[in-house]
């Protein structure tokens, strides 16, 4: 169960009928409250042991409440401590009041704090539940932190991140670490929320597990304890049929080098055969770069069929460097009839961006059998309106998108995202920022393709990609190509 909570992550309103909960269940708020806040002055004490003055700013709400808590604490500690409010605390209502009343001296205003050096701010101001902009007074003091480079630290989450999407509403706080409470928030993990926390602890105060577990929704943090029963199993009798055989398009012979990628990407992880299909005229580019993977010549919808008789081939990538969309859409057609799993990527998303109910139509019900994965630019040409709405996070448009689609979708970038169609959602932490290089996707769809062919469901198969992809950046470490990614695929962890 411990590693269950450690995976969730909780949106602000999901946190608000925990709390809700909590209470009902003879909790004392108000002990929460003073746990959180005791947990930030220990925190703070622990990382600015050089600190001249915490400066604790409280804002309106039970995030001002846990300040008031944490200015207490570090005064019983023997520490400085200058305390600025924003709004009159006396409208305090609450657990927050009580903080405030147990705080016992009037703090003076958000305005009339001045900058010293040897400051450490305690960002206590608005916490995740923020969805509107700072107001003008907090700018204020959010700029003049920036201004005088002061170590910032954040109670639940940098004032001014919007918790549910990550997004900078208006201006926000940069801090050097987050003290947050039972359990992540959507804000933590997506950009630029992730870059603005810094270091993020996560406090247990006591909400039991069952709490959590009982009003959290579907979204996790991604690592192998999410998808580790589906990691595919080595049996005594196992024989390249058995762990899959994939096959990999390749483009005309100008642009073959994105399908060997994804092709030695699929080899390393685990595919039993893998088989490049590449039109005549680039079969001598392919055949003077492969070794371990097989060549195949598919000219046209024909020479694909006949491929589609051999029940063994079951697993397709198409779209790195391919090129030819009107083919693309053709091959996707064939593909799809026969009840096979493709992993579309790239050209293979462009192709269908004026046709994208024909795309879903071919792979809807049944088990999902297409894995998409669109960087921002491929999403919207797939899903227009999800990207050009402003109210989504990310974790919300890659739900919807697989919804629709009736796909896995991997939405890439430095926080990807992936979802199932039933409302399942991951986010990734463990990528490098190295990993943004040219043939980096084509190395991941490969990776897809493999444990695809191994027989993992789509979902799984996508989550553990994005996963192992990541810790090969960083086994492969900074300045990598995408030629070296293959070789840094990690084998499976233990489960």
């Amino acid at each position: 169960m411990h590693q269950e909570i450690d995976t969730l992550i909780i949106t602000p309103g999901d946190m608000g009928r925990i709390d809700t909960a909590a209470a009902a269940s003879g909790l004392a708020s108000y002990g929460l409250m003073e746990r959180a806040g005791q947990a930030v002055a220990a925190a703070a004490l622990r990382r600015f042991p050089g600190a001249l003055r915490f400066v604790v700013l409280c804002g309106p709400g039970n995030n001002g409440g846990d300040g008031y808590v944490a200015a207490r604490a570090l005064k019983a500690a023997g520490a400085e401590v200058a305390v600025h409010a924003l709004g009159d605390p006396a409208a305090l209502r609450g657990d927050a009041a009580t903080a405030f009343r147990h705080f016992g001296a009037a703090p003076s205003t958000l305005a009339e704090y001045e900058p010293r050096p040897g400051d450490v701010v305690v960002d206590a101001l608005f916490g995740a539940g923020l969805s509107r902009d700072l107001p003008d007074e907090a700018v204020q003091v959010v700029e003049a932190a920036r201004r005088h480079a002061l170590p910032v630290l954040a109670v639940d989450l940098p004032s001014g991140i919007d918790g549910r999407t990550g997004e900078v509403r208006g201006a926000a706080f940069d801090a050097v670490a987050t003290i947050t409470f039972m359990c992540r928030k959507p804000g933590h993990l997506l950009l630029p929320g992730r870059t603005l926390s810094g270091d993020v602890e996560v406090f247990d105060i006591g909400i039991p597990g069952r709490i959590l577990a009982g009003h959290a929704g579907h979204v996790r943090v991604n690592t192998p304890y999410v998808w580790r029963l589906a990691e595919p199993r080595q049996a005594g009798a196992t024989h390249k049929y058995v762990r899959g055989h994939l096959a990999v398009f390749s483009g005309p012979a100008t642009a073959t080098g994105a399908a060997r990628l994804s092709a030695a990407a699929g080899l390393r992880a685990g595919a039993g055969l893998v088989t490049v299909l590449s039109p005549t005229e680039a079969l001598s580019a392919n055949a003077a770069h492969l070794t371990g993977v097989m060549l195949k010549g598919v000219d046209g919808e024909a020479d694909l069929a006949a491929l589609l008789e051999d029940e063994r081939l079951k697993t397709f990538v198409l779209g790195p460097g391919f090129g030819d969309a009107g083919r693309a859409r053709a091959y996707v057609g064939l593909i799809a009839a026969k009840g096979r799993r493709l992993v579309l990527d790239a050209d293979g998303i462009s192709a269908f961006r004026d046709t994208t109910d024909a795309l879903f139509k071919l792979f809807a019900g049944g088990d999902t059998r297409l894995v998409l994965t669109p960087h921002d630019g491929e999403f919207a040409r797939l899903f227009p309106d999800l990207a050009g709405d402003g109210t989504l996070s990310k974790i919300d448009r890659a739900q919807k998108a697989a919804a629709r689609s009736h796909a896995a979708v991997i939405l890439k970038g430095a926080d990807t995202v992936i979802a199932a169609p039933d409302g399942r959602a991951l986010v990734n932490e463990n990528a490098p920022p190295w990993l943004a290089t040219a043939g980096s996707g084509d190395v991941l769809a490969g990776i897809v393709g493999a444990h695809l062919a191994q027989g993992m469901p789509a979902f799984e198969a996508a989550a553990s990609t994005v996963w192992r992809h990541g810790e090969a950046g960083s086994i492969a470490g900074e300045g990598l190509t995408a030629e070296d990614l293959p070789e840094a695929i990690p084998p499976w962890p233990a489960a």
